[in-house]
């Protein structure tokens, strides 16, 4: 049977929309908790890096807009706008690279991983600025650091530790398969 692709990958994105919204009821509503841990940020590495870039920044700009809508977490201005911008350079930058690799393996999930969220946090910066510039307020550099570094270093961690070990899991299971050959070439079998 052939395998629709494009219909799987609309699915799973799906999946992870849907874990993207109810994942943050874990840090039971206490947003210093899920500043700290991050849990959208999850779904949206998973969704790039399993889904493909496309998915991965579609599903990272939606996220934080329909949460704030469903369920008033995080607010709309300036968090929720915010974050639409970060966490769809996430699923862009990481499901970019990863596809890119020469090998998939966790060497690779690292690479794209770490580029994708220094990326991300520059983007979640400059469209803070910019906010912040519009409605006259300022956002400085101490903002940033507590912000984007500081404040995250827990979901930092728990990233870097989590999704490796997810991808790893799913390629032991055959789920999702890491590529050890060039792109376009088909393994010897």
């Amino acid at each position: 049977m052939k395998e629709n692709r494009p219909l799987k990958n609309l699915v799973l994105a799906a999946m992870f929309m849907a874990i993207g919204l109810v994942l943050p009821f874990l840090t039971g509503q206490l947003q210093q908790l899920g500043n700290m841990l991050l849990p959208m940020h999850l779904p949206v590495f998973l969704c790039g890096l399993i889904c493909g870039w496309q998915y991965g920044l579609a599903v990272g700009f939606i996220l934080p807009l329909l949460r704030s809508v469903l369920f008033g977490m995080p607010p709309m201005y300036p968090l929720a706008a915010a974050m639409a911008f970060e966490l769809a350079t996430y699923g862009l930058v990481a499901g970019w690279l990863y596809d890119r690799s020469r090998w998939q393996c966790v060497l690779a999930l690292y690479k794209a991983l770490v580029a994708a969220m220094v990326a991300g946090r520059l983007v979640w910066a400059a469209a803070r600025a910019i906010m912040s510039g519009v409605s006259g307020a300022a956002f400085t550099w101490e903002m940033f650091l507590s912000g984007a570094i500081t404040t995250a270093i827990p979901g930092i961690i728990l990233q870097l530790i989590l999704i490796p070990a997810i991808m790893v899991a799913l390629d032991r299971t055959g789920m999702v398969r890491f590529r050890h050959e060039e792109k376009g070439q088909k393994a010897a079998a």
